[in-house]
């Protein structure tokens, strides 16, 4: 007859009580949390359409949509695991995973123009160099942050050269608008918004120091649901490539939300955002790992940090597409 000795059975008595049930499998899922922003157009069809309930209201799970105001909200909200998928630049989620947050980056649902330094249409600054010693909004952790670190690098100026004012995005607009800021770092489609309705000024524009609008999930959720992953990501597809097809419909769900007029709307969402990317590779990679070189060259990242090396573990490519 088989024998365990005492110290055997007293070892994992103690393993099944500190991990019960969960250490032989992932508990089900109940409910998939999932951000929106009006930064991801994709993300809006689809809670629009109910795309994601209707995939998993077979399985009996509920779908909870939360907002993200913008990447550094996503992140937050990811890091505290109160969502499952949360919407980022590239840029903003590459520093956040030097920082530990425990993330993945799965899908592209975008490459956009979405930041440029901005300023009041009667502002005498037209350049980078005027910026010094002005205050200018800023929301940290996220792609205009990184934008602005990059821009102020490129003519040998730092943070420390200007008197950042730290706000969130749609704050950062009305600041500038009310003459609370001389400058500003801004952000879709409150950016649009200033330009058309109140003659605000792009007077720095980058498109290629725009990183990508990237879909991250909790690296734990992944690791415990990948097949829930997958189907998450089979939904964004359908919902990118609808939006493709039908631009009116886009339109009409992000102005239902965001109450814009239509000439905003189509800055944005014509002019500023390309919706035909959606698998991670080798074009993202090169565009995140180039701002993390530079914010790392700027002395935003430590020197000690292996930069490549956080790339390579944020970024997982090896999630299939299928529609």
């Amino acid at each position: 007859m088989f024998k365990i000795s005492r110290r055997g059975l007293t070892a994992a008595l103690a393993v099944s009580l500190l991990v019960p049930g969960a250490a032989l499998a992932a508990d089900p899922v109940k409910e998939i949390r999932v951000d929106w922003a009006t930064y991801n157009p994709v993300s809006m069809v689809m809670k629009d359409k109910g795309l994601l309930e209707k995939e998993f209201e077979k399985d009996g799970i509920k779908i909870r949509w939360v907002q993200s105001a913008g990447s550094n909200k996503a992140l937050e909200f990811l890091n505290a695991g109160s969502i499952d998928f949360g919407s980022t630049a590239g840029s903003a989620a590459l520093v956040a995973k030097i920082n530990g947050n425990p993330i993945k980056s799965i899908y592209v649902y975008s490459q956009p123009e979405w930041t440029a330094l901005v300023t009041s249409k009667d502002s005498k600054i037209t350049k980078i160099e005027d910026l010094k010693g002005q205050r200018v909004a800023v929301t940290r952790g996220t792609d205009p942050h990184i934008f602005l670190v990059r821009a102020l690098q490129s003519v040998g100026l730092s943070e420390k050269d200007i008197k950042p004012v730290l706000l969130q995005h749609p704050d950062g607009a009305t600041a500038l608008k009310r003459g609370d800021v001389q400058a500003w770092a801004g952000l879709d489609p409150m950016m649009a918004a200033a330009e058309v309705e109140d003659g605000a000024r792009l007077f720095y524009r980058n498109k290629d120091a725009n990183t990508w609008g990237i879909l991250n999930v909790r690296e734990q959720f992944l690791k415990d649901h990948p097949d829930l992953v997958q189907r998450v990501l089979k939904v964004y597809e359908e919902a990118r490539k609808f939006s493709l097809a039908n631009y009116d419909e886009m339109k009409k769900t992000f102005i239902s939300v965001t109450k814009l007029p239509d000439v905003v709307v189509d800055k944005q969402l014509k002019e500023r955002t390309d919706l035909t990317h959606s698998k991670i590779g080798a074009p993202q990679r090169a565009s995140i790992l180039a701002a993390g070189l530079a914010l790392q060259q700027a002395g935003v990242i430590a020197a000690t940090v292996d930069v490549k090396a956080t790339l390579d573990s944020l970024i997982d490519d090896s999630v299939p597409l299928t529609n």
